[in-house]
C-alpha cells in the first residue's frame, strides 16, 4: 500500500531538459564519419580532411598486382625451393599459369563474339529424334608389353594397336535411344580422360578415332546436329590433352613457357613428340578421322613453327573438299571454323575460303544422292534443310566477325548469285551484325521476296528479319513499308504456330517505332488467326512473350488500356496457371512504373480485374509463397489509388476491395491500414475539429476496422490492429468506438497459444505477448474512464485476463507485465499526464486528482504488488535462485525510478529487495555497483537528499 500513495511527483518537462543531451557546436569540414566512402578505380588520388594527415585513397579491388610478385611470375626462389619439395605446389602452379594463358588466348577474339558454348544446349534441345540410333564400340584392352623391349617393338606394337581398331576389333552396338547413345559418347569421353590420365595414350587416340567415324554415319538425319556437338566436345578434350601434355615437356626448371612463346624455345623432346602425334594421325586411313583429328590439334603446330598453323590451315580446309556428302561437309567446315576462330582468329583468308567452298558445292543440296537418302529415311526438304543452319550460321559468324562492310555486301551478292537462296539468306541474317542488316533493311526484303521458296519458308526469313530490327533500327523513312512488306506475308499464313512465331518477333518492332495504333491493329490481328479452333491454347509462350513485350514499351498504363485490343487479347489466357503469371507480369510493370497515385477509371477496373483473377487462383494447394507474392502485388496497387480530398469515393473503393480479396489475409491487413490512415488524413484536414459529416465518416472509418479484423487468423495481427484501431478512433475523439476495439483486445488475450508460426516455425509466444501488452499499457494511460462503468475499468479487465493466463512454468512473464502495470499506475497519479490524446480528456483532467480515484489505483497496486512479492517467494527453490535475483533487482529499480523512497516503508521495501538480489550470489556485481553509483549521483540532485541514507543502507555483498 506504500508504493502508490507515495509514488514520486514527476515534473516531466524538467526531467526531460535534465536528461538531454549536451549540443556542442563541430566543425567537421569536408569529412564525416557518415559520409559514404567512395572507390575509385584510379591511380592514387590525395584526400586533405580535417584532423588526419592527407592519406591516399586507392581502388580496394583484390585484383591488385603486387609489382615484385608480376615481374617474378611466381616463380621466386623460395617459391621454387618450395615447390621442389612439394610436388602438388608444382601442378598448382602449372595448373594456374594455364589458366591464365586459356584466358588469354580466348581474349584474341573479344567478348563481343558469341561463343560457340552459348549455342551447344539450343542445338542438342532443338535436334532430337525418336528412332533408334547405333554406335561402333571399340574393345579396348591394354596388350601386355614386356619390360625393357626395344623402341622399334613398342612403335609396331602401336601401330598394330591402331591397325586392330580399324580392322575390326569393334563391336556394333543397335537399336540405343538418344538418351543412351549421349550416356554412351559421355562414357567415351571418361573413358579418353581416364586412358589419358593412366599414361594410355594409344587408347586415348583409338577413342578420338572411334568417335570421329560417327560423324560419317547419317542414318538418323534429323540427329545430326546434336551428334556433331557430342563428338566434337570429346575432339575438344583430346585436343586440350595434347597440347598441355606437350607444354608441361617444355617446362625449364620448373619454370612454364610465356604466352607468345617462339619454337626456337621448345626443346627437341616436345618438339619430337608434337611431331609422333602428327605421324600417328597422318597414319589414320579414312578421311573423316583424320582430318577431325588433326584439326582438334591444329593448335599444336605453334611448337613446331612460326607459320605452322598457317601453312596447316589452308591444308585442312582442302581435306573437306574430299567429303561427298554436304551435310558432312558442312558440319566439317563449321569444326574448322571454331578451331580456326580459336588458335588464329587472325587468318580470316582460310575462313572465308572454306566458305566460298561450301557456296561451289551448295549445288549438291538438291542432287539425286541426298534426294534418294532423304526418301528412305521419310524426310521431308523444309525439315532437311534447317539441319544446316547450325553449321551455316557459325561459319558466318566467324566470317562476319568484326569484318569490314566490304565482305559482308560481297556475302550478299554471292547470295544474290545463287539465285538469293533462302537457307543462306536466313543465314546471313543470323550471323551479321543486326546494324548492317537493319541498314539495308529494303534490300533484304526485295531479296527475301525474289526467293526460291521450294524447301526454306519465307516467313522464316522474315522472322530473322524482325529479330534484328528488335536489336537494331532501320532508316525512319523506311519503317512503316518495312512493316507492311513483313505483315503482308504474316498475316497470310495458315499455319497458326508458323504465324505466331513471326508475329511475337515483329510485335517488338511495333512497339518500338510505332503509336498504339499500330499496336492496336496487330494484336487485333494475333486474336483473329489464333482465336479459330483454339489455336491459342498451343501458343501460350508466344503470346505471354507478345504481352511482355508490349507492357515494355508501353508503360503508361491509361495509353495501354485505351489499347482496344488488349484486354480481348488477355482473354486468350484461359489455362489458370498462364492467366495467372500475365496477370503477375503486368501488376509487376504497374508497380514498377506507376510514379504517382491514380483514380483513373480505365485503370482501376482493368487492374482491379486483373488483381481479381490472381486472387481467384488461390486454393487450398497454393503455396505460402505464392499467396504472400500475390498479396504483395494486389498491396502494391491498393497503395497507388488516391481520389485525391473525394475520401468518401477512396472508402467506397476499399470496400470493393475487401469483398474481392477477401481470401488474402496480408491484403486484409493492408486495407485496414489503409482505412486507418484515410481516418488520420480527415482528421489532419479539419485539424482536429470534425464537423458532423467528417465525425461520421471517420466512425465509418472505424466500423470498418471493426468488422475486418475478426476474419484474420494470426492472433498476435488480430491483438496489433485492435491496438492501433483503438489508437485512431481515440484520436478522432470516437471514444465509444475506442473501448470496443480495447474491450476485443482484452477479450482476445485469453486465447494468444502457447506457440505460434513465426517464418514457418514454431517459437513461444511469451515475448510477443509481453510486447502487445507493454504498447497496450502505454496507450491505457491516455484512456479516459466510460462514466458507466467502474474506475479504470479496462485496467481491471486486462489484470484480470492476465491473472487467469497460464504462463509456462519456468516463465517470468507475468512478474515482468505486473511490474510494467506498475509504471502504468504510478504514471496515473500524476497531476498532469505524460502525454495526451488531443482534444481528448484524460483522467487526469476528469478526476483532477480526486482522493477516492487515487484511493482504487492504490488498491490495485496492493494486488499487484503482492503477486510480484508472491512469486518472489516461490522462487526459493536452488534451481530458481538466480531468477529470484535478477526479478528482485528488476521490482527495485521501479521501486527507484517510480516510487518516493522519503516514505519508511517502501525505503524498507527496497533494501530487502537489495539483499533478497545479492542474498545467493547471483547478483552481476558490476551491475550492483552500477546502480549504487546511480542513487549517489542521484542524491545530489534538489529534494533528492533522502538517496544519501538509502546508498549507505544498501550494501555491496562479495561473491565469496
Amino acid at each position: 500500500s506504500c508504493f502508490l500513495r507515495h509514488a514520486r511527483p514527476r515534473n516531466y518537462v524538467s526531467e526531460s531538459e535534465v536528461c538531454k543531451l549536451e549540443s556542442v557546436p563541430l566543425d567537421f569540414g569536408d569529412y564525416h564519419p557518415l559520409k559514404p566512402i567512395t572507390i575509385t578505380e584510379s591511380k592514387t588520388k590525395k584526400m586533405n580532411r580535417k584532423g588526419s594527415t592527407s592519406s591516399t585513397s586507392s581502388s580496394s579491388s583484390s585484383s591488385m598486382m603486387d609489382p615484385l610478385s608480376s615481374v617474378l611470375d611466381g616463380t621466386d626462389p623460395l617459391s621454387l625451393f618450395a615447390a621442389a619439395a612439394d610436388p602438388v605446389t608444382t601442378t598448382a602452379t602449372m595448373d594456374n599459369t594455364r589458366k591464365k594463358r586459356d584466358k588469354d588466348d580466348s581474349s584474341a577474339v573479344g567478348s563481343d563474339f558469341e561463343p560457340w558454348s552459348s549455342k551447344r544446349g539450343e542445338i542438342l534441345a532443338r535436334y532430337t529424334t525418336t528412332e533408334k540410333l547405333s554406335i561402333v564400340s571399340g574393345s579396348f584392352s591394354r596388350k601386355a608389353t614386356t619390360t625393357g623391349s626395344a623402341v622399334s617393338e613398342k612403335v609396331r606394337t602401336r601401330l598394330e594397336e591402331l591397325d586392330d581398331l580399324e580392322e575390326g576389333s569393334q563391336k556394333e552396338l543397335l537399336n540405343l535411344t538418344q538418351q543412351d547413345y549421349m550416356n554412351r559418347i559421355e562414357e567415351l569421353n571418361q573413358s579418353l580422360k581416364d586412358a589419358w590420365s593412366s599414361d594410355q595414350k594409344v587408347k586415348a587416340l583409338k577413342i578420338v578415332i572411334q568417335c570421329s567415324k560417327l560423324l560419317s554415319d547419317t542414318t538418323v538425319i534429323q540427329f545430326y546436329p546434336s551428334k556433331f556437338v557430342l563428338i566434337t566436345d570429346i575432339l575438344d578434350t583430346f585436343g586440350k590433352l595434347v597440347y598441355e601434355r606437350i607444354l608441361s615437356m617444355c617446362m625449364d626448371n620448373r619454370v612454364s613457357l610465356p604466352d607468345n612463346f617462339s619454337p626456337e624455345s621448345v626443346n627437341d623432346t616436345a618438339k619430337e613428340t608434337c611431331l609422333n602425334w602428327f605421324f600417328k594421325i597422318a597414319s589414320i586411313r579414312e578421311l573423316i578421322p583424320r582430318f577431325y583429328v588433326e584439326a582438334a590439334i591444329l593448335k599444336c603446330n605453334k611448337f613446331l613453327s612460326k607459320t605452322g598453323i598457317s601453312e596447316c590451315l589452308p591444308l585442312v580446309t582442302s581435306m573437306v573438299r574430299g567429303i561427298g556428302d554436304p551435310l558432312v561437309a558442312v558440319y566439317a567446315r563449321a569444326y574448322l571454323c571454331r578451331v580456326g576462330m580459336e588458335v588464329a582468329p587472325q587468318l580470316k583468308e582460310s575462313l572465308n575460303k572454306n566458305f566460298f567452298d561450301f557456296l561451289l558445292t551448295f549445288k549438291q543440296i538438291h542432287g539425286d544422292t541426298v534426294q534418294n537418302q532423304l526418301v528412305v529415311q521419310c524426310v521431308e526438304i523444309p525439315l532437311y534443310l534447317t539441319l544446316y543452319s547450325p553449321a551455316i550460321d557459325w561459319i558466318l559468324q566467324c566470317i562476319a566477325y568484326r569484318a569490314p562492310e566490304v565482305l559482308l555486301t560481297e556475302m550478299m551478292e554471292r547470295c544474290k548469285k545463287l539465285g538469293n537462296n533462302a537457307l543462306l539468306l536466313n543465314s546471313v541474317m543470323s550471323a551479321f551484325r543486326a546494324e548492317f542488316i537493319a541498314a539495308r533493311s529494303m534490300d533484304f526484303i526485295g531479296m527475301i521476296k525474289e526467293c526460291d521458296e521450294s524447301g526454306f519458308p519465307k516467313h522464316l526469313l522474315f522472322r530473322s528479319l524482325g529479330l534484328n530490327l528488335a536489336l537494331a533500327d532501320p532508316a525512319e523513312s523506311d519503317r512503316l513499308q518495312i512493316l507492311n512488306e513483313a505483315w503482308k506475308v504474316i498475316t497470310k499464313l495458315k499455319n497458326p504456330q508458323d504465324y505466331i512465331n513471326c508475329a511475337e518477333v515483329w510485335v517488338e518492332y511495333t512497339c518500338r517505332h510505332f503509336t498504339k495504333r499500330e499496336v492496336n491493329t496487330v494484336l487485333a490481328d494475333v486474336i483473329k488467326h489464333m482465336t479459330p479452333d483454339r489455336a491459342f491454347e498451343d501458343a501460350y509462350p508466344q503470346l505471354q512473350s507478345i504481352i511482355q513485350k508490349v507492357i515494355a514499351y508501353i508503360y503508361d498504363f491509361s495509353l495501354l488500356f485505351s489499347v482496344e485490343k488488349f484486354l480481348p487479347f488477355l482473354d486468350m489466357f484461359q489455362k489458370e496457371s498462364v492467366r495467372v503469371e500475365v496477370c503477375k507480369c503486368i501488376m509487376e510493370s504497374f508497380i514498377k512504373h506507376q510514379q504517382e497515385s491514380t483514380k483513373d477509371p480505365v485503370i482501376l477496373n482493368a487492374l482491379l480485374h486483373i488483381c481479381k483473377t490472381m486472387h481467384d487462383s488461390v486454393n487450398a494447394l497454393t503455396l505460402e509463397d505464392e499467396k504472400r507474392m500475390l498479396a504483395a502485388l494486389i498491396n502494391g496497387f491498393i497503395k497507388m489509388v488516391s481520389f485525391g480530398r473525394d475520401f468518401e469515393q477512396q472508402l467506397s473503393f476499399y470496400v470493393e476491395a475487401r469483398s474481392m480479396f477477401c481470401n488474402l489475409e496480408p491484403v486484409l491487413v493492408q486495407l485496414i491500414h489503409s482505412v486507418n490512415q484515410l481516418a488520420m488524413e480527415t482528421r489532419k484536414v479539419m485539424k482536429g475539429n470534425h464537423s458532423r459529416k467528417t465525425a461520421a465518416f471517420v466512425r465509418a472509418c472505424v466500423a470498418f476496422c471493426f468488422i475486418t479484423i475478426p476474419s484474420l487468423s494470426s492472433i498476435f495481427t488480430r491483438l496489433n490492429l485492435y491496438l492501433h484501431s483503438g489508437q485512431v478512433a481515440l484520436a478522432n475523439q470516437c471514444l465509444s468506438q475506442a473501448d470496443a476495439f480495447f474491450k476485443a483486445a482484452v477479450s482476445l488475450v485469453p486465447e494468444v497459444p502457447k506457440m505460434i508460426s513465426v517464418d514457418g516455425k514454431m517459437r513461444p509466444s511469451d515475448a510477443f505477448l509481453l510486447e502487445f501488452l507493454c504498447n497496450f499499457f502505454s496507450t491505457l494511460l491516455v484512456v479516459p474512464d466510460h462514466p458507466e462503468q467502474g474506475v479504470l475499468f479496462l485496467v481491471r479487465g486486462l489484470l484480470n485476463v492476465i491473472q487467469d493466463y497460464t504462463w509456462e512454468d519456468n516463465s517470468d512473464d507475468k512478474v515482468r507485465i505486473y511490474t510494467n502495470v506498475l509504471h502504468l499506475l504510478s504514471a496515473m497519479t500524476q497531476e498532469a499526464y505524460i502525454y495526451h490524446a488531443d482534444k481528448v480528456d484524460s483522467n487526469d483532467t476528469l478526476y483532477g486528482g480526486d482522493s477516492k480515484f487515487l484511493a482504487e489505483i492504490n488498491k490495485l497496486c496492493e494486488t499487484v504488488i503482492a503477486q510480484i512479492l508472491d512469486h518472489l517467494k516461490t522462487l526459493g527453490k536452488e534451481e530458481s535462485l538466480k531468477r529470484q535475483s535478477q526479478l528482485a533487482l528488476c521490482f527495485f529499480n521501479t521501486i527507484l525510478a517510480h516510487g518516493d523512497l522519503r516514505n519508511n516503508k517502501l525505503n524498507q521495501l527496497s533494501v530487502n529487495l537489495w539483499n533478497l538480489a545479492q542474498k545467493h550470489g547471483f547478483a552481476d556485481t558490476k551491475t550492483m555497483v552500477k546502480t549504487l553509483e546511480y542513487i549517489k549521483r542521484r542524491s545530489k540532485q534538489p529534494e533528492m537528499s533522502h538517496f544519501t541514507d538509502l546508498a549507505l543502507r544498501l550494501p555491496l555483498q562479495s561473491r565469496t
